[in-house]
């Protein structure tokens, strides 16, 4: 495995053998402690999509919308570089759209193995690396993301406009990309008559803010 966000100049130092999938001892290695002003999140899910097919949709930054959560429009600038926008549901105190834009560039692009990336300017600081680990006949795909957020005096708007912590976020984005690759859609309780039901939806509601709109899948392409 090669070394997680060392490509990005100012991240935090991480051990040497560090990656997205590092394992010692067959375990993963926790993520870099939170301090200084930056968050760490790891997250794995187990996809039964070959590695290959999952890293095309991952590469494929303009179709992001899909499945990741207020993300309104990727433009895709250069061969290695986007535009991002994310957009809340709410307005602000004024009624204007609360709008977060970025610019992104991918550091490391190895096709089916992993997809390394940084924030280049705009309103969001942030590094990740996300790994593809074929499983035993290569049926399955373990697929780990490993993100840094630099917050400082963005956190507050980020919470505000995103409507969660940094690190749930890409939970979520990462169990929406799995439901994307396995089924084509989405599950979601949006426009459902009895929306959310029972004391966890409660909980993630409260807690997570799940009143933020589940993406919309290849519904969005069908349209």
């Amino acid at each position: 495995m090669s070394e997680a966000l060392r490509e990005k100049p100012n991240a935090e130092r991480v051990p040497e053998s560090a990656s997205a999938g590092v394992i010692l001892n067959g375990r993963y290695l926790p993520p870099p402690e939170d301090k200084d002003g930056k968050i760490w999140i790891r997250t794995s899910a187990l996809i039964q999509t070959e590695a290959e097919q999952l890293y095309e949709m991952w590469r494929d930054v303009e179709s992001a919308p899909l499945w990741q959560e207020q993300i309104v429009r990727v433009t895709r600038t250069g061969e290695k570089t986007s535009h991002w926008v994310m957009q809340s549901r709410d307005k602000d105190n004024k009624g204007n759209d609360q709008i977060i834009e970025w610019n992104s560039e991918i550091l490391a692009d190895e096709p089916g193995r992993r997809i390394a990336w940084r924030s280049v300017g705009g309103d969001s600081d942030n590094a990740g690396e996300v790994v593809f680990e074929p499983s035993p006949g290569d049926k399955a795909t373990l697929v780990t993301v490993l993100q840094e957020f630099r917050m400082g005096k963005l956190a507050n708007a980020w919470e505000t406009i995103v409507g969660r912590n940094p690190k749930q976020a890409v939970i979520e984005n990462l169990r929406h990309f799995k439901a994307l690759a396995e089924t084509g859609e989405i599950p979601r309780t949006q426009g459902q008559p009895h929306g959310p039901r029972g004391t966890i939806a409660g909980i993630k509601e409260s807690v997570y803010g799940e009143k933020i709109a589940t993406p919309p899948g290849l519904e969005r392409k069908a349209s």
